[in-house]
């Protein structure tokens, strides 16, 4: 038995089931969902096949966490904290969650990009809750921010919120979703000027004169 999984043991029923994901995460985090086995996490966490069935109904159930926890370590480790409403400008604020949430998308899109072709895998997500934004997810959380904003005054009252944020996630898999599944595409890479041209245009329909 490897001291690693010595180690995981003698942490109980808990610390095995989230070795066995930390595990399943560290595989695709570098290779993705596609063509990966139980086999393949199983000899990444040193343990014999038949573990993994002891702690998840199937392969897909523990993809499914480790999904979710590559999205929260990647979430964790982007620099500074989400704006608040009434601090700096509306259009720095703005930057910031479009930034955000490009490095986001950035670092767990390659590890979806063989979900779609899964099923199995997609119903199993569809249990979780979102794991961005302590589950609120990134449309959410700017819909939130922008509405903070509209009750102070400095966002237009007839403007939709849940409509910008939509439009900001939506660049976000335009740029980096676009990229992933055609690498030699004309998609447009996410250059501060594009970025300064998205906030532009946003604003334009959302600040007061």
């Amino acid at each position: 038995m490897s001291p690693r999984r010595a180690a995981a043991l003698r942490g109980g029923e808990q610390s095995l089931r989230e070795h066995l994901i930390a595990a399943a995460g560290r595989v695709v985090a570098r290779r993705g969902t596609a063509g990966l086995t139980v086999r393949d996490i199983a000899r990444e966490a040193q343990v014999a096949d038949g573990v993994l069935y002891n702690h998840f109904a199937d392969k897909e159930e523990l993809l499914a966490y480790a999904l979710h926890a590559h999205v929260r370590a990647a979430e964790a480790g982007l620099e500074g904290t989400a704006p608040q409403p009434g601090a700096g400008t509306v259009e720095a604020n703005l930057r910031a969650y479009l930034d955000r949430a490009l490095a986001l998308h950035t670092a767990i899109l390659p590890a979806f990009a063989g979900v779609v072709t899964q099923p199995g895998l997609l119903a199993r997500l569809a249990e979780l809750p979102n794991p961005i934004s302590g589950g609120h997810g990134l449309r959410t959380e700017l819909a939130g921010y922008l509405r903070g904003e509209q009750r102070l005054g400095r966002v237009a009252r007839d403007a939709s919120p849940e409509a910008v944020a939509t439009l900001i996630v939506g660049v976000c898999h335009d740029l980096v979703l676009g990229q992933l599944l055609d690498p030699t595409g004309p998609a447009p890479a996410p250059t501060p000027r594009l970025i300064d041209e998205v906030v532009a245009t946003l604003l334009h329909g959302i600040v007061r004169p």
